[in-house]
């Protein structure tokens, strides 16, 4: 039987819920920030053996993303500032049947699989690959539905190892082609679970990148993709496909409409984030002698600048912390950024795939190589890259969503 003093403080707890009361904790110590000005040091360290790039971020991205730190903002500042924003908030509004929260940037209920309990995705998961010699063996089958030949998906398997990991997924590319991609995702023992198996295909899209563009590519001084985001672009594509290669879903209208929106409100939350990244990069090369305490306050500062200018008009919410929280930022110096241009990216290029034969389409693709950014684009689709196709579809699927929830007479909400 619970005690009064722990029904006192259900009570308080339901009390500070409903009306909102903020509470105010004791602020952990300065280990997160101290990594992260151990990290620049440690890079500016390096920037005077570099020539024209003479600093990280010119480095990361006009060397390795190929994008220009200003045309990177000026992209994200385009979806973050668009019309469209305002109105997938006031749809996930509406099937929530509640105002916005802060967090619910990470709103999940776009996702095909939010209609299917995690439950019953587990039980088919784990029934499907029970260990991690069953996983492998399907590799091939995977591909084969995604439309690749027998022969290429052999290939690709004969040149991928799979690793249970006993921590997040990864794929590690091999640099010669005598070595094999290994591909790292959760296999517990009583089988593998459906977050093992969403982050499994996923990384799965990258090891095919990986395969192809190191074999196939024209020359091996050509190995590869233009930046991370390439590659990304690919592993979405995979992961997108995931419950319709178990079998468990039929894609439809309603289906395309709402993974549109899932791509763009996903996109509005890491170009938030991304944002954020960036200033305090330039934030500490502007002050390379700050404390740990400064550079806190410094990422505080500019987390709450960047929501309030693309964020609180949204969720008419002040000077939230929310989008400083990231272990990116410390883990992975500006590696932010290529999740936003990948989803990009993979938007243009499911557009293109669309009616298309995937195997077929990826295995052409992916053998350019890593040429520019913009000539890769062109090569592969036709075009170069923008946002402006996912701002007119989430337009489109806004309306069409609202059609569909209309005629069901309710709004499914996001439990």
């Amino acid at each position: 039987m619970m005690s009064i003093s722990g029904i006192l403080l259900q009570i308080r707890f339901f009390i500070i819920i409903f009306n909102n009361i903020e509470i105010n904790g004791p602020s952990e110590n300065n280990v997160r920030y101290q990594q992260l000005l151990n990290n620049f040091k440690a890079i500016k360290a390096s920037d005077e053996y570099y020539g024209k790039n003479s600093d990280y971020i010119s480095r990361k991205f006009n060397t390795e993303y190929e994008i220009s730190l200003q045309e990177t903002q000026r992209l994200f500042n385009e979806l973050l500032s668009s019309p469209q924003v305002k109105e997938v908030a006031k749809l996930i509004s509406q099937r929530l049947g509640r105002k916005l929260q802060p967090f619910d940037i990470w709103y999940d209920g776009f996702k095909s699989r939010s209609l299917i309990s995690s439950d019953e995705l587990d039980r088919i998961t784990k029934t499907k690959y029970p260990n991690k010699a069953a996983f492998t063996n399907d590799l091939p089958n995977i591909l084969i539905k995604m439309g690749f030949t027998k022969e290429l998906a052999k290939f690709i398997c004969d040149h991928v190892t799979l690793d249970a990991s006993v921590g997040a997924g990864h794929a590690w590319e091999s640099m010669m082609k005598s070595d094999n991609a290994r591909l790292r995702t959760r296999i517990e023992n009583d089988g593998m679970y459906y977050k093992g198996y969403n982050i499994g295909v996923h990384e799965f899209g990258h090891n095919v990148e990986q395969t192809i563009s190191l074999h196939y590519v024209p020359n091996y001084f050509l190995r590869g993709v233009p930046n991370t985001a390439f590659t990304e672009a690919l592993a979405f594509t995979f992961q997108s496909r995931d419950l319709e290669l178990l079998g468990v879903s039929n894609p439809d209208e309603y289906s395309k409409y709402m993974n549109t929106l899932d791509i763009f409100w996903g996109c509005y939350e890491i170009m938030g984030v991304s944002m954020v990244d960036m200033k305090v990069w330039q934030w500490m090369y502007q002050h390379p002698d700050a404390t740990a305490e400064q550079l806190k306050n410094a990422v505080i500062s500019i987390a709450k600048e960047v929501w309030n200018q693309y964020f609180e008009p949204v969720f008419n919410s002040k000077d939230q912390t929310i989008l400083a929280v990231y272990s990116h930022m410390i883990d992975a110096p500006l590696y932010l950024s290529a999740y936003p241009i990948g989803h990009l990216i993979d938007f243009q290029l499911e557009s293109y795939l669309e009616g298309k034969n995937i195997g077929t389409e990826v295995e052409r693709i992916f053998k350019i190589g890593r040429v520019t950014p913009s000539q890769w684009m062109k090569l592969a689709i036709g075009n170069d890259l923008s946002a402006l196709p996912l701002l007119n579809s989430t337009t489109v699927a806004v309306e069409k969503i609202k059609e569909f929830d209309k005629q069901n007479k309710k709004s499914p909400k996001n439990k």
